[in-house]
């Protein structure tokens, strides 16, 4: 028997407890939908965990997709991309990226541990502001310890780097093209053979990376029909978070008949949206209805403000944002590079 065998073991008798504390605590009357969303959310932070800590090899990266239609987790919304590269700080990176349509556009390198838990610091960052697009459409950044002396946006890759983090969001991410990442790192191996104890050690970092996730759901409703004060540019990050976006939380809990009005107003900033969440902190199904909307799809008062309609089903009003058949569930609205900390929205329930 391998230590790799005896690791796959555990995984899978984790994964089952997973299930069954989800099933225990869902089970009762309410909102089967949450239920059966938790099985997706159970599958989908395992296929993270194995792309970031089983698959992902620091030596000959890839950008790979962390979030998405059918990656929900994390705080995913239909509006962005995320994608994943391991990092060894003692290498040297070569990041090139055409934006494509995208607004907001990012790169983060995060420090801490390497085995599973999440990242505890932000190491440093480059947005499209600070690593502008050059003459033939795209944009070059290097990570590296020391700087690569030839005027290349450079972030200082600290020697508890661990991971990059890719960001863009689209307007239309429907209609709009992607920004493609490449990542090449200098003087890879040209070999590599398979090992029980390293593999074992991965498998282990996917295992407790599944635990620490499980751990942290369901998210409880907090006061309902309300959205809580705006929180600034943070100083400090937990996990992935990005390190140059304000954002606020609230929640829904609504009865056949009622509507949650949600108003507000937004500095100027490169984008902004709201998203709806269950309590695995992942979006309903927007491939048919909409359950997130963004600054350039809002329609807008005179004065600038907006109004957004949280509803089962349409009011006859622009800005619906759809519940998807869920009576409860979390608000997220974020800002970045915004030029002030938003302003509290207030919400009101109403009757359609």
């Amino acid at each position: 028997m391998t230590e790799t065998a005896d690791v796959f073991a555990e995984l899978l008798a984790e994964l089952a407890a997973v299930h069954t504390k989800l099933v225990d605590r869902l089970s009762g009357p309410g909102d089967e939908q949450t239920l059966l969303e938790a099985h997706r959310w159970i599958l989908s932070i395992l296929q993270v965990a194995a792309d970031v800590h089983v698959w992902a090899d620091p030596a000959r990266p890839r950008f790979v997709e962390i979030v998405g239609p059918y990656k929900k987790w994390g705080g995913d919304n239909a509006d962005a991309y995320y994608r994943f590269a391991p990092i060894d700080p003692a290498r040297t990176y070569r990041i090139r990226v055409r934006p494509g349509d995208a607004v907001y556009l990012s790169l983060t390198v995060y420090g801490g541990p390497r085995d599973g838990r999440y990242s505890d610091r932000i190491v440093g960052s480059l947005n499209s502001i600070e690593a502008p697009v050059r003459a033939d459409g795209t944009i070059d950044m290097v990570l590296s310890a020391d700087p690569p002396g030839d005027g290349i946006p450079w972030i200082k890759l600290e020697p508890d780097a661990v991971a990059a983090i890719t960001r863009d969001y689209l307007n239309d991410p429907v209609g709009g093209r992607r920004a493609e990442w490449e990542v090449v790192a200098d003087a890879p191996p040209l070999v590599h053979r398979e090992d029980d104890a390293e593999l074992a050690v991965r498998l282990r970092a996917a295992l407790t990376w599944v635990r620490d996730q499980a751990a942290m759901v369901p998210v409880p409703l907090g006061e309902p029909n309300s959205v809580s004060e705006p929180y600034p540019v943070p100083t400090v990050t937990h996990g992935w978070a990005a390190g140059d976006a304000a954002y606020a939380m609230g929640s829904f809990e609504l009865r056949d008949g009622e509507a949650l009005v949600v108003r507000g107003r937004s500095p100027d900033c490169a984008f902004w949206n709201l998203c709806l969440w269950n309590p695995f902190l992942h979006t309903y199904n927007y491939d048919y209805e909409r359950v997130t909307i963004n600054g350039s799809q809002v329609v807008y008062e005179p004065d600038g403000s907006w109004e957004i309609v949280i509803a089962g089903r349409d009011p006859g009003r622009p800005n619906w944002v759809s519940t998807a058949g869920h009576p409860r569930g979390r608000i997220w609205l974020r800002w970045f590079l915004p030029d002030a900390t938003p302003e509290r929205p207030t919400a009101e329930v109403v009757a359609l």
